[in-house]
């Protein structure tokens, strides 16, 4: 049974079964295409935060007490 699926490259139609040698691209222009794209970095997971990674300098340092005692802020 073969399928018909839709070209990661282009968007187009391609062919889903053995026969097709460059699934599950429609065509060697589309599969090369994408090659470059990742040879060239254009696919990139995001970045975590430089804050997430436990540095010192990452947490807020605590509020200094005001002239009551009790710390300073926004509670």
């Amino acid at each position: 049974m073969t399928r018909t699926v839709k070209c990661p490259g282009c968007g187009g139609p391609s062919l889903y079964a053995p026969e097709n040698r460059w699934r599950p691209f429609c065509s060697e222009r589309c599969r090369t295409a994408d090659l470059g794209a990742w040879a060239e970095d254009r696919y990139r997971l995001p970045a975590e935060s430089q804050e997430a990674d436990g540095l010192p300098g990452d947490t807020p340092a605590p509020a200094a007490p005001d002239d009551s005692g009790r710390p300073r802020g926004d509670f």
